[in-house]
């Protein structure tokens, strides 16, 4: 028995040690919790901080990405329409500069006679005359027409003024010295008339 009164006391003094020291632990203030929730809060708030600047960085490059992929865009839109412009009007010089032969050729033919002799001469050179305008039309060449029309400084350019014969004929093309051309809708030679006034 003597054991067991032994035991008993050692377990008592066990347990008061174990008592004393859960009383000597101390709850924790209110403050003291707070605290951590405090800390948990302020990481939200960067944290939080932190996804809106990444949120706003996103949105910066997807707005300088899409600004970037519509100059793009345009750039190879204005590329393709200055090239499709370009060959258009590409032979536009050398078009220009075969105009005096198409007017020699146009005179020579109103200035050959039209008599036996000459058939042959003429036939020839109305031959030639319609082979060429054909390809400078093919070419996208088209003739001004300017007579008996009303003077349009888009398309003609007044060389002399004349008294009009008619009341109706003022302010309209009396004659075309010079025939006019436009290359693709696009005047490359005005043509040089004389207005009625």
């Amino acid at each position: 028995m003597n054991e067991e009164k032994q035991n008993n006391e050692a377990f008592d003094e066990l347990s008061d040690s174990q008592n004393e020291s859960t009383e000597n632990v101390v709850e924790p203030t209110k403050e003291e919790k707070q605290e951590p929730e405090q800390k948990k809060s302020r990481k939200e708030k960067r944290q939080q901080k932190q996804v809106e600047e990444l949120e706003n960085k996103v949105a910066e490059l997807n707005d300088k990405y899409l600004r970037l992929f519509s100059e793009f865009d345009n750039y190879r839109k204005r590329t393709a329409r200055e090239k499709i412009e370009m060959s258009k009007t590409a032979s536009e010089g050398l078009i220009q500069d075969l105009l005096p032969v198409l007017d020699d050729m146009e005179r020579a033919l109103v200035n050959i006679p039209e008599v036996e002799q000459n058939k042959e001469l003429r036939q020839g050179v109305e031959l030639i005359f319609s082979k060429f305008l054909k390809i400078l039309e093919n070419k996208g060449l088209k003739a001004i027409e300017a007579k008996g029309l009303d003077f349009d400084t888009d398309f003609h350019e007044a060389i002399a003024k004349f008294p009009a014969p008619t009341p109706e004929q003022k302010g309209k093309v009396i004659d075309d010295t010079v025939r006019g051309y436009m290359l693709n809708d696009k005047v490359i030679r005005f043509s040089k008339v004389v207005v009625g006034e």
